[in-house]
């Protein structure tokens, strides 16, 4: 429970952790932030790592000048994109073994299959919405992997859907991020950020649950 309060506190207060780890760890702050996308987006056990909202605060931690923007973007955008390769690649070589086990311990079925009829549903196009999906964002390129999809197709899609996602929040965060109203409410700005991001999972299940499918 404790680990669970502190995490929360991390993320609720992601600029002023952010700032902190510029002040004290200089240069190698963009290889933190790099590991921490990398794993978000390319090992499907870590699906609770913030993305959102980590880039929305290394938007506006740069827009200080405590981080270069051009820098922090590309560098986390090769970061979610080779993540996204190794994820790819679980999937295609160990998915479909642990697709069919009901007892995995490493894995969450439900998100797995939840993952998989968002796959269904939006085809290869899934590699980029699901981008801005939490937790489907990670197990979708493990989904894509356990189908075969065609790799050039599935690195198209995931380098313009990587690539547009790490622009569009660090963007963000720059641009808005320092303006005193967001600045001085920055906790309630991540929870909206959230709430934001987990809406269409959470559209989803209500459809679901509103409308079963036939047995």
């Amino acid at each position: 429970m404790e680990l669970i309060q502190h995490l929360i506190e991390i993320v609720l207060h992601l600029d002023e952790h952010l700032i902190e780890l510029v002040r004290r760890d200089g240069a190698w702050t963009y290889a933190i932030l790099c590991l921490i996308v990398f794993c978000e987006t390319g090992l499907v056990v870590t699906p609770f790592l913030p993305g959102d909202s980590l880039l929305f605060a290394v938007g506006a931690v740069a827009a200080t000048g405590g981080l270069d923007p051009q820098t922090a973007s590309l560098l986390l955008a090769l970061a979610c994109i080779s993540g996204d390769n190794v994820n790819y690649w679980l999937g295609h070589w160990v998915g479909p073994v642990v697709f069919r086990r009901e007892d995995s311990r490493l894995l969450n079925k439900q998100h797995l299959e939840r993952t998989h009829r968002f796959y269904e549903k939006y085809g290869a196009k899934a590699i980029i919405f699901a981008r801005y999906v939490p937790i489907v964002r990670t197990f979708a390129p493990f989904v894509a992997g356990i189908g075969r999809m065609a790799y050039p197709r599935f690195l198209l899609y995931s380098v313009a859907g990587g690539a547009t996602w790490i622009a569009l929040l660090v963007s963000a965060g720059y641009f808005f991020g320092t303006i005193p109203i967001v600045k001085n409410n920055f906790s309630l700005v991540i929870l909206a950020i959230i709430a934001i991001s987990v809406m269409p999972a959470v559209i989803e299940f209500w459809r679901a649950r509103s409308h079963p499918e036939p047995a």
